[in-house]
């Protein structure tokens, strides 16, 4: 049977990706992070999703060794922050996290957000550290449809994974069209939504049909759509009842149900209205 262990994606050049990792977004460094860390690998998850922006970047390294897992069985993606953009400046952030973490190669490295005037430099230098060995794929987030086609038009290199928010009320269809025609892996950050999902009754009734919670429902429908998640929780028994999503499916008609919830609502920034000038 498929597990959280095995359950994998095949990335453009042939890299194996875990399908459900583990978000670390505002889990605070030290005990809080390691504690969730930890319980997810033993839960079975392998992939870990961080980033220079989360300030915990070295408490997620620890966790990994103090986990015991080999290193080739982990998944560890980062990324660069908006006030770290540009060629050298990306170059020198990588090194920063690749210390904290305490990793000679990445697995994934991304582009956080599409800066407007620096996001082209950076994925040069993206280009650079994955040509010189040091990432094993890399990639952006948050790009839409236009970000992406700049850089596959303009570069050796096609991102190999595009993360950006992705639940029912955002389920952008067209934006994964694109990616799945070019080849580029979509990952869903903040797959639960906000409470309201969670408690929508759509997604409830089909939960109860399934004896699952409601949040399993909602991880399932991203696998449903070949989309990887990243569900972000720093409460033990969450991290591990999120994993548990590949001992069931949902049909034709919870597909079609859950996408009636679809109204574009977003609880983070669109990337053309992300305060970019406040993070210089």
């Amino acid at each position: 049977m498929t597990t959280i262990e095995t359950a994998t994606a095949t990335l453009s050049n042939g890299v194996k990706m875990p399908f459900v990792g583990l978000g670390v977004y505002q889990a605070k460094a030290g005990e809080e992070v390691k504690r969730a860390v930890k319980t997810a690998l033993a839960a079975g998850y392998r992939s870990i999703d961080t980033a220079s922006f989360y300030a915990n970047e070295e408490s997620v390294g620890e966790a990994m060794k103090e986990s015991g897992i080999p290193r080739e069985e982990l998944f560890i993606t980062t990324k660069v922050w908006n006030n770290e953009q540009g060629y050298d400046n990306t170059l020198q952030a990588f090194e920063r996290s690749r210390k904290k973490l305490g990793l000679d190669v990445i697995d994934l490295y991304l582009i956080h957000w599409p800066r407007p005037d620096t996001y082209e430099e950076t994925w040069r230098a993206l280009e650079t550290l994955y040509k010189e060995g040091k990432v094993r794929a890399i990639g952006v987030s948050n790009f839409t449809i236009e970000h992406l086609e700049t850089i596959i038009n303009n570069f050796d290199i096609k991102p190999m994974v595009n993360q950006v928010e992705f639940h029912p009320r955002l389920f952008q269809e067209e934006l994964l069209s694109f990616c799945q025609e070019q080849n580029i892996q979509l990952e869903a950050w903040r797959p639960l939504g906000k409470g309201e999902i969670l408690n929508n009754e759509v997604i409830c009734n089909i939960a109860n049909k399934h004896n699952k919670t409601p949040a399993q429902v909602l991880i399932r429908w991203c696998l449903e759509h070949r989309v990887v998640t990243i569900p972000k929780s720093v409460t033990p028994e969450r991290i591990c009842s999120n994993g548990e999503v590949f001992d069931f499916s949902l049909d034709e008609e919870d597909m079609r149900k859950i996408a009636s919830l679809n109204d574009g609502t977003r609880y983070g920034y669109h990337p053309n209205e992300f305060p970019y000038d406040t993070t210089r």
